[in-house]
């Protein structure tokens, strides 16, 4: 197993001088999975890249939305046949970069009386995105009758199910991908920082020349210089035109999207379920290890970006969109154990609702030369990048320089030492055997590969040197070294939410070990007590704004 490469605090204390002493190919501003995207296909088609990111990578939309690598089987109804054979191809590609992160998911979609898909339309509809989506083999979708769809799910309604479609997605974890994409590209070259917050642009003849930045972590302002600038700022893209004095023409549309985790006894389904709402919207139910979660909302948005919360509404729509579907569960308020809700950067379109909203990809570029990419979907992300490098390119074929092609489609992400799926269950196997003298169950052994693949290695390593009574702690002591020496942890919450996503999927752990968790922070990172008293206060606030307590119009 190859080590990773050190991503600490350290680096970005070197990190930051080079980036004031020398000039980059490309600066990239965003830290989310298009920002990630970009910086690894930029640097390794060998251009000097930087990458700035506001807040913790992946804090923003990247780490909030339903956690799948899907092929937009409702995009259909919208007849973007376009999107559905672009991101159902890239389905297959993001799973062979990472088939430890990118996980094989059935999915269930219940034909209901009165739905808003018949069985006829959603056969064709079906066959049709397995042929976009280029589906081959066990994932091509299969029709089942009443009887069947029951057998695979039997929580759904007997009296008003007519049958299913049964078909191929993935699921993710959003945040650990766009991680992964940044790490790997950091083995090209690239300087990626995060807290480090662009307030300004510079210029040069007219033309963006770099930005001034802002080291939120106590750094002071500093100017970085590059040749060409990539705006990939997800929902703050159109705040930066605006800088640049560009924002015209088309702009963001932005749409609040809600998830809301359940414990699995309480909504006990057995794959993944895609259903209808009485409005005529389609929500998922996705069970994941020890919980179910649920969403996602389509709602309009005009607050705060850096304060998007879950609010009473979006919890009695879900619920209620649960508890209509399946007739034995009965869900309340009390039975949610955390929530997310981030925002979608969407293009906006004349008349449409939010949910009629394009999921396209649109690039702006300025008279001064700023790129800005917007709009797109998870799944897509490296066709993105590359559509976005490709000006890049064009640009410097321009001035008699030529820049090779993408290579991203055959670049293992970081983590990814397996041939397929069939050796990440082998390696889930071989690590619960090594937990099992230490009282850990196999769900461990599955949330440590499912999060860092064969990164696990160099974690299993501090946490059988470690001493201590309790195994659970000392395997969190282990990852949050890890976090902090090769994945630029800054905070506890970098930790708890977007490293290892236990603020969503295990929020019991975060208040169990919220003391520990901070003082190793401070220790790791020579933390002062004043900064730890801080980061407890902020992590008990986390906590209480993602659990049902927070649940309150806003």
């Amino acid at each position: 197993m190859k080590k990773p490469n050190p991503f600490t605090t350290k680096s970005r204390s070197s990190d930051l001088r080079e980036l004031q002493a020398s000039r980059a190919d490309l600066l990239v501003i965003g830290g989310g999975i298009t920002g990630a995207g970009i910086a690894l296909d930029a640097a390794s088609r060998g251009l000097r890249t930087v990458l700035l990111e506001k807040g913790d990578f992946a804090s923003g939309t990247s780490s909030k939305s339903t956690k799948l690598i899907h092929g937009g089987l409702r995009y259909l109804k919208q007849f973007d046949f376009w999107l559905v054979k672009e991101v159902g191809s890239e389905r297959a590609i993001v799973h062979k970069l990472a088939p430890h992160l990118v996980l094989p998911e059935k999915m269930l979609l219940p034909l209901i009386e009165g739905g808003s898909y018949g069985k006829w339309l959603t056969s064709i509809g079906l066959k049709v995105y397995d042929i976009l989506a280029q589906v081959g083999g066990d994932d091509k979708r299969k029709m089942l009758e009443k009887k069947q769809a029951l057998k695979k799910e039997p929580l759904l309604p007997k009296k008003k199910l007519k049958g299913a479609g049964y078909y191929a997605e993935y699921r993710t974890d959003d945040a650990r991908l766009t991680l992964e994409i940044i790490k790997s590209s950091l083995e090209f070259g690239t300087k990626a920082l995060n807290y480090m917050r662009v307030d300004d642009f510079l210029y040069e003849e007219g033309r963006v020349d770099g930005v001034v930045a802002e080291d939120l972590l106590g750094g002071g302002k500093m100017e970085v210089r590059a040749d060409h600038i990539i705006n990939a700022a997800g929902p703050w893209v159109d705040e930066l035109r605006g800088v640049n004095r560009s924002r015209q023409g088309k702009r963001l549309h932005l749409t609040k999207g809600v998830h809301l985790v359940f414990p699995h006894e309480k909504l006990p389904v057995r794959q993944s379920v895609y259903f209808d709402v009485p409005d005529g919207r389609m929500i998922f139910a996705i069970p994941r290890g020890k919980v179910t979660y649920v969403g996602t909302t389509d709602t309009n948005f005009n607050g705060d970006k850096d304060d998007v919360r879950t609010d009473l509404a979006d919890a009695i729509y879900l619920i209620s969109a649960v508890n209509n579907m399946f007739p034995s569960i009965e869900l309340e308020m009390a039975d949610i154990e955390s929530s997310w809700a981030g925002l979608r950067p969407l293009i906006h379109e004349e008349g449409k609702s939010a949910s009629e909203l394009s999921r396209k990809d649109e690039i702006f570029t300025s008279e001064s030369g700023l790129i800005s990419m917007a709009g797109g979907k998870l799944t897509g992300y490296r066709k993105m990048a590359e559509r976005a490098v490709n000006r890049v390119a064009h640009r410097l074929e321009e001035a008699g320089k030529e820049l090779g092609p993408c290579r991203t489609e055959k670049l293992p992400l970081c983590g990814n030492g397996f041939k397929n799926s069939k050796a990440v269950r082998e390696y889930i196997d071989q690590i619960a055997r090594r937990l099992k003298p230490h009282r850990l169950d196999r769900h461990v052994a599955w949330q440590l590969v499912t999060t860092y693949g064969d990164q696990t290695e160099t974690i299993l390593s501090d946490f059988e040197a470690s001493e201590g009574k309790d195994p659970r702690w000392r395997l969190m002591q282990a990852e949050l070294q890890f976090g902090v020496a090769y994945e630029m942890v800054q905070s506890p919450m970098d930790f708890f939410i977007r490293r290892t996503g236990r603020l969503y999927f295990d929020i019991d752990s975060v208040r169990e070990y919220l003391e520990e968790a901070v003082a190793e922070c401070a220790r790791l990172l020579g933390a002062d007590a004043r900064k730890a008293e801080a980061w407890k206060e902020t992590l008990e606030r986390e906590i209480h704004l993602h659990s049902t307590f927070s649940l309150e119009p806003v």
